[in-house]
């Protein structure tokens, strides 16, 4: 159902501030149809960004104006083991970098006459004088210590209470895919919002064509990391595998020995939306944005969460037990093996309701 502001409201002179976070490209993908739906209101958007997730957005909007912003930059460990103590002494450079981001909005905002501001897990993206929401799924952030956990959600909770509203990218009801992420036993006390699946893809049921897709994401060097396994054990398979790098600014190819495999550094929302819609199974990263693509086209997968990022396994296991994805760890992973497996699982699919618009309705006519 479309849903138009009221027709006395001066769109035009409407103009919202979007800015995703830069750990992989998962938070920008999702900001993807918060724009589609902005623009079919006729408001102006400006994007926040560098590197890959400028990149991403430019492509899908090549008209969308960009303002160059760093990053948080966060340094991921190789392996599992001390990936949490990695990121705790990574604070006050997260800290620094929300301070940074709000002394750029501090002259941005006047700049640009912006009336609205959208921080896609932006801790600093906020300005006092504009009404700003917070995205995120992560109101209970886990890190696999309850202690931990309670301490890191009273630091996001004081950075959320800045903002004027919070959306959360899940279903309110019990039925939903985060889990307790997304719903803690104790919630923010600022105006919470559940906006249902957030993603860029639409069910259009393409005719099955390809046997696998392999989807290739996130932070480095994991991402490299589980591209070099399976590299390795792509000489186990003989039948067609399209391999999708996640990497929209590289121009080199991979060079491969195997005949039957197709790679791509990067597809657009559309040609990515095809592609896994025409494959019989994808194994993919349990990216949070990435499991909300999925489900919109119902698609059968294999989920191998990064390793020691808790968020990831928590959401493949939380998956897994709802025989929503087959899941297996990166340390425990064999193509041939857990193609078998999945083939053998019991995969229930669930139904999923549309993007909440009222949600987003609501807000822009308080503008």
């Amino acid at each position: 159902m479309e849903i138009l502001l009221n027709s006395n409201k001066n769109l035009a002179k409407i103009r919202i501030l979007l800015g995703p976070l830069d750990w992989g490209l998962g938070h920008a993908t999702r900001c993807i149809p918060l724009i589609h739906e902005f623009h079919k209101q006729n408001i102006e958007v400006i994007v926040c960004g560098e590197g890959p997730v400028s990149v991403l957005i430019q492509q899908e909007f090549p008209e969308i104006k960009i303002l160059s912003l760093r990053g948080y930059q966060i340094k991921y460990n190789a392996h599992k083991k001390g990936f949490i103590l990695k990121m705790i002494l990574q604070l006050p450079k997260i800290y620094q970098a929300a301070r940074r981001e709000h002394r750029f909005l501090k002259k941005i905002v006047p700049e640009y006459e912006i009336n609205g501001i959208i921080s896609d897990n932006r801790l600093g993206f906020y300005h006092k004088k504009c009404s700003s929401v917070f995205i995120t799924h992560q109101l209970r952030i886990h890190s696999g210590w309850k202690w931990m956990d309670a301490l890191i959600q009273k630091i996001n909770y004081h950075f959320i209470y800045k903002f004027n509203e919070c959306w959360i990218p899940d279903e309110a009801t019990e039925n939903n895919f985060a889990g307790k992420l997304s719903h803690p036993l104790h919630l923010p006390k600022i105006p919470v919002k559940y906006l249902g699946v957030l993603s860029r893809f639409k069910k259009n049921s393409e005719q099955k064509r390809m046997p696998l897709t392999i989807l290739l994401s996130g932070p480095e060097p994991q991402r490299t990391l589980f591209e070099n396994i399976i590299v390795e054990q792509l000489k186990e398979i003989n039948f067609p595998v399209t391999l999708v790098r996640g990497l929209p600014q590289q121009k080199k190819p991979l060079l491969l020995p195997y005949k039957n495999v197709i790679q791509h550094h990067h597809l657009t929302g559309k040609e990515l939306n095809r592609l896994l819609e025409e494959s019989e199974m994808v194994i993919a990263r349990s990216g949070y944005s990435t499991i909300m693509d999925l489900l919109t086209i119902q698609q059968k997968a294999i989920l191998v969460p990064t390793p020691g990022q808790t968020e990831q396994e928590y959401l493949a296991t939380h998956l897994f037990q709802h025989h929503y994805f087959y899941t297996v760890s990166q340390n425990h992973f064999n193509l041939k093996n857990e193609i078998k497996k999945a083939n053998e699982f019991e995969f229930k699919l669930p139904s999923i309701t549309e993007m909440n618009r009222r949600c987003i309705f609501d807000w822009l006519s308080n503008l």
